[in-house]
């Protein structure tokens, strides 16, 4: 049901309509049109505490029955079943339509199963799987402001790369230091997200950095070499960003700016002798992010994801992924190629994997 009094609640506080409609999940037109309807009846905020929902309703509706002789969607089934691969919305409403012709009752239309899903949804568990489903998704990049550590033999300063990892759903993350950006830390950082989440996702989106993304254009994606291949080892896909589009990737790139506060800023006057010892701090303070509290719903990023993500996560093979690099050898007059410290022998150019 809509929540009349917090619509009126909110605009007598200055709240936008579409703050409004942000924070009761429901649609702009429906909190102008309950305005207009508490104009037209002169009622505004306080209201009463005998004055229920259902009473303004019949009060702004008084000629609508209790369901109009509609048929209520299961919207329990509806949860559960969004929670499934490929099912959205509209094929749900669309088989509820064909269950109500079929049984000779009236269905509710699109936009009024929607806004009824929104209601149930937000008062049921702590996120909504409309866009985000559970399982599907992880958005990864680097944090832009860097840590340091500081090495006694040489006395400097290293600078502390930190990779974040979030699960859109539940708003999950991880963060690590590392010493670079390069790709063997790019792809371990990636082996270490998955071991913490306990699982992969179907889904993995990268920004376009060069470690990662060789060419992405509308005709044309070309991925590094060892990251398709950590990839397919996990089972996952990679879409990656579109360049410029960093609404592509929203979660990752909002749990960037928190982190910046909650782990760079915290860990400022800090420190740090080992790669170790700083992200053992990290570990730290991440733990204490995932554990805070949503403002604006209840659970944290941690219940949400124990609850509602983590059984939707596909298994973790039974070993990590080794990093692999790549290397084009071309053959000298003895016909020898070098890899690492060993040279071996060949009659042909080839590729050779460390």
């Amino acid at each position: 049901m809509i929540d009349y009094r917090e619509i009126i609640r909110l605009k007598s506080l200055r709240f936008s309509n579409v703050a409004i409609a942000n924070s009761l999940c429901c649609s702009r037109n429906t909190v102008s049109e309950v305005l207009k309807l508490a104009e037209t009846h002169s009622l505004g905020w306080p209201i009463p505490d005998t004055l229920t929902n259902n009473d303004i309703e019949h009060l702004f509706y008084p000629g609508r029955g209790t369901n109009d002789g509609r048929r209520l969607p299961d919207y329990e089934y509806v949860y559960n079943e969004l929670a499934k691969p490929g099912v959205t919305l509209s094929l749900l409403w669309a088989e509820y339509c064909a269950k109500c012709e079929a049984e000779h009752t009236i269905p509710y239309q699109h936009t009024q199963f929607n806004e009824k899903y929104h209601a149930y949804a937000a008062s049921k568990k702590a996120t909504l799987r409309i866009k985000r489903k559970p399982g599907e998704t992880m958005e990864v990049d680097w944090i832009g402001d860097t840590l340091k550590v500081y090495d006694a033999a040489s006395c400097c300063e290293i600078p502390a790369y930190i990779f974040v990892a979030v699960l859109p759903c539940s708003l999950y993350g991880y963060a690590e230091a590392f010493p670079d950006m390069k790709s063997n830390h790019w792809i371990e950082a990636h082996v270490h997200a998955y071991s913490f989440f306990g699982g992969v996702t179907r889904i993995l989106v990268p920004d376009n950095l060069k470690t990662g993304v060789i060419k992405n254009t509308r005709t044309e994606l070309i991925l590094n070499r060892s990251y398709h291949e950590m990839a397919e080892y996990y089972g996952t896909a990679i879409i990656p960003a579109r360049p410029v589009k960093p609404k592509d990737k929203p979660n990752a790139e909002g749990t960037v700016k928190v982190l910046e506060t909650w782990i760079l800023a915290a860990l400022r006057n800090r420190k740090f002798f080992t790669f170790q010892e700083l992200n053992k701090a990290v570990h730290e303070k991440l733990e204490e992010f995932n554990a805070k509290p949503f403002q604006k719903k209840k659970g944290s990023r941690l219940s949400a994801f124990i609850e509602e993500e983590k059984d939707f996560l596909m298994p973790l093979p039974a070993s990590p992924y080794e990093t692999a690099v790549w290397s084009t050898a071309t053959i000298q007059p003895d016909y020898l190629i070098t890899v690492g410290d060993c040279r071996y022998s060949s009659h042909m150019n080839s590729s050779v994997k460390k």
